[in-house]
């Protein structure tokens, strides 16, 4: 007798995404999460007394239209910014501030930087269309597109040619094409291929690496959702579906660890739990790692080899620092950059490396040598946000590219250590009392990524952004598009598959629709 109709494994966003859709249609579902919290990568968690942090994911990204509306995600409370974010190289340089008004934006794009950086950035958009359409990003309730069907989005040679450029091109040759000025575009072409990279283990000259600026510059439809900051953090979005979803009479389980996924006669019969627990059902739906999912929870004999060998394959090499600190006050920044100072200009404040440093330090890395110089994506949320810290302080968090994960285990902990004083050197260069605010901090590795969250290699996005693991070679719900798990009743839904990494629910969104659309 079945305990209940449909089991999710993980309860991170994807996770409960699913869970929700699942018990709202009807099916009796249970959420099993091995940690003690929900909201996996999208949680905001209390780490020192009073100061709360998106451990993780910061930011919703463009969400379907559809999706939003089945989870309901406009209920949750988001913060009105006015900037997203303010870029700079921080030699002296110009910032480029991203204003959230596209017409303020282009003005200031136009007053401080030149009507060729406008024209730049309009032509690197058109380029993206194309190789947009061929990722399918954000469609929801579609399978991952054959190679043949990436190419057929083209509607004319330029987009053929950029989803070529997608498919073996690297960020450089595109950033040179469009905005070609290493100087006067520094900042922007530092911030672009920052947003491309750090999902990728490539450095910026690498064949291949345009697949992540392609992945990050999607846009979705008109009816889509844009980029939303929500109050209270990143959990919010979880608290709101874990909400939904046992308000709808679902049940979640923490700390409940599933050791094994079952499965009879080609098709999937339950989860068997780290306890020796076993728990029945028709469904299962797992939002761990896909690879994980294959090659570790399910038993060898249920997966035919090749497909099984196929999922061993994935490239998880997570290569940065995370890093969180409580402070006595809001940071002071120097001449030139006196405009940060402005709490509308903290929300993220990038200080990135040119793409030929990115690439060098990348290149260095490899070697075993911390960035002299590291890339920094830098935020101060309870500067529009104030519940995340106590009265007159603030959270901040920091993000950096490239830390040695080729080391020997015995130089790890002092390699972290040298890269996270950099890290902190490199910020107090722009607020020179920056280290002394500092009351507690804590640093994450790609280790602890992936002890925290079930991350292969610290990976957040379950499987790195490189042109051999996107589209169809991206799994679905139920596997590969030219190779099935051949398992019914088990579906795929973590930021491995296909739509993800990015918080935009779109594979558990998948993974849940298959579900129902099969059973």
């Amino acid at each position: 007798m079945r305990d209940c109709d449909a089991i999710v494994i993980g309860a991170g966003h994807n996770g409960l995404a699913a869970a929700a859709l699942l018990q709202r249609a009807g099916l009796n579902t249970v959420c099993l999460e091995s940690k003690r919290y929900a909201g996996g990568m999208a949680s905001t968690v209390e780490l020192f007394d009073g100061y709360k942090f998106e451990i993780a994911g910061s930011l919703q990204f463009p969400t379907s239209a559809t999706v939003s509306r089945e989870l309901g995600l406009d209920a949750v409370p988001t913060i009105d910014l006015d900037v997203m974010s303010v870029s700079m190289r921080g030699v002296g340089d110009d910032p480029v501030v991203y204003y959230t008004d596209p017409m303020r934006l282009m003005t200031h794009l136009n007053e401080v930087h030149g009507t060729e950086v406008v024209n730049g950035m309009a032509e690197l958009v058109a380029w993206s269309q194309a190789p947009a359409r061929a990722l399918g990003r954000f469609d929801a309730g579609r399978p991952p597109k054959t190679l043949d069907e990436m190419y057929a989005c083209a509607t004319n040679e330029l987009e053929r040619s950029s989803i070529t450029d997608l498919l073996f091109g690297s960020v450089t040759d595109v950033l040179d094409r469009y905005l070609p000025d290493k100087d006067k575009h520094g900042a922007l072409r530092g911030m672009l291929s920052f947003l491309a990279v750090n999902t990728t283990y490539r450095g910026p000259a690498t064949p291949g690496s345009a697949a992540a600026l392609a992945f990050g510059l999607a846009v979705p439809d008109e009816d889509a959702v844009l980029m939303k900051k929500p109050r209270g953090g990143i959990g919010a979005l979880t608290e709101h579906l874990h909400d939904r979803f046992t308000s709808a009479g679902g049940e979640l389980r923490l700390r409940t660890e599933v050791a094994e996924i079952r499965a009879a006669d080609g098709r999937v019969v339950g989860v068997r739990t780290r306890d020796g627990s076993t728990l029945d059902a028709p469904i299962v739906v797992s939002c761990v790692a896909p690879d994980l999912t294959i090659t570790r929870l399910v038993s060898p004999g249920a997966v035919a080899a090749d497909v099984r060998r196929r999922f061993s394959r994935v490239d998880h090499r997570g290569s940065y620092v995370q890093m969180h600190f409580a402070l006595d006050g809001a940071p002071e920044f120097a001449a030139p950059y006196e405009l940060l100072n402005d709490p509308a200009m903290q929300a993220a404040i990038g200080l990135f490396s040119t793409p030929e440093e990115l690439q060098r330090q990348w290149e260095d890395c490899r070697r075993g040598i911390v960035p002299d110089d590291p890339a920094i994506a830098v935020q101060i949320p309870s500067a529009h946000d104030p519940d995340l810290a106590p009265p007159g302080k603030h959270a901040a968090s920091a993000f950096s590219l490239w830390f040695p994960i080729e080391t020997d285990h015995a130089d790890y902990a002092r390699l972290k250590t040298e890269m996270g004083r950099r890290v902190i050197d490199k910020i107090s260069r722009l607020a020179p009392g920056f280290a002394d605010l500092i009351t507690k901090h804590t640093t994450f590795t790609p280790r602890h990524m992936s002890t925290m969250f079930a991350a292969p290699g610290g990976d957040y996005c379950h499987g790195l952004l490189h042109p051999e693991q996107i589209g169809p070679n991206r799994p679905g719900p139920t596997g590969y598009a030219d190779q099935p798990l051949g398992i019914d009743g088990l579906y795929l839904g973590s930021a491995g598959c296909h739509g993800g990494p990015g918080i935009t629910f779109i594979p558990g969104y998948n993974a849940a629709r298959a579900a129902l659309t099969n059973h």
